[in-house]
């Protein structure tokens, strides 16, 4: 665990997200060889970008919070903005994906977003539509 990167578990998850910001999170687990694989590319970004918080949840340890967002296999990658979970896939997901990913949240009009969720009281599946 790198020094960029914040233990996530059920004590601190709920304080992490209502700080507002960036919040990315990577739910893992010891024995999971592609987590393990996605783990330097994670960290990496996360030393890049001082101003996100990155978050790791280890599965086996924290099965309230694994449960609590229905994860079925890992690694899984959720992004959050503002308290609004943006973002959730199942898989790792290579360096350049991840980049455009936190540059596509950076440069969300998140006025726009929680508009957008409070017409529809929810966020369509797939993501807001325009």
């Amino acid at each position: 665990m790198g020094a960029s990167t914040v233990e996530i578990t059920t004590g601190n998850f709920k304080e992490t997200i209502d700080k507002g910001g960036i919040v990315v999170l990577d739910f893992w687990a010891p024995w999971c060889g592609p987590c393990r694989a996605f783990a330097p590319i994670f960290e990496a970004a996360a030393g890049e970008n001082p101003d996100i918080t990155f978050g790791k949840v280890n599965t086996d340890e924290e099965q309230e919070l694994a449960g609590a967002f229905e994860i079925r296999s890992i690694p899984t990658l959720m992004i959050f903005r503002e308290k609004v979970l943006l973002f959730s896939q199942p898989g790792s997901v290579p360096r350049a994906a991840l980049d455009d990913l936190v540059r596509q949240v950076k440069g969300l009009d998140m006025a726009d977003v929680h508009k957008k969720i409070a017409e529809q009281g929810s966020v369509p599946e797939g993501g807001a539509k325009a």
